[in-house]
């Protein structure tokens, strides 16, 4: 059960971390985030979830959107963006889960 607790807590509980991840490499919208998260993290947010931690986002400045035409469909959805501020927020979000991670870490002695 602690694992378990752990597990919801670094992913679904901190999925902005996550969405700004992929965001980094290209523009994405909603549906495909959840998908790409399910692809390569392995776990499935739901889908109003998903779209919360979006708002939310942009509100902090951390993504930005706008609607476009897909470019395989013609299909027009509303594409996040990183922002700079985003990229810093994320990198700073994974050194302190470096930092912790290495606490963890037995010591010598």
């Amino acid at each position: 059960m602690a694992l378990r607790r752990l597990e919801e807590k670094v992913t679904k509980e901190n999925l902005w971390i996550y969405i700004l991840s992929l965001l980094r490499e290209r523009p994405l919208y909603a549906y495909e985030i959840k998908e790409r998260i399910r692809e390569r993290f392995g776990f499935e947010p739901a889908t109003i979830t998903a779209y919360v931690v979006l708002y939310r986002l942009e509100r902090e400045g951390l993504v930005e959107s706008r609607q476009e035409k897909g470019a395989s469909d013609n299909v027009v959805r509303r594409y996040y963006r990183i922002t700079e501020k985003g990229l810093q927020t994320m990198e700073a979000g994974r050194e302190f889960l470096k930092k912790i991670i290495k606490m963890l870490e037995p010591t010598e002695g």
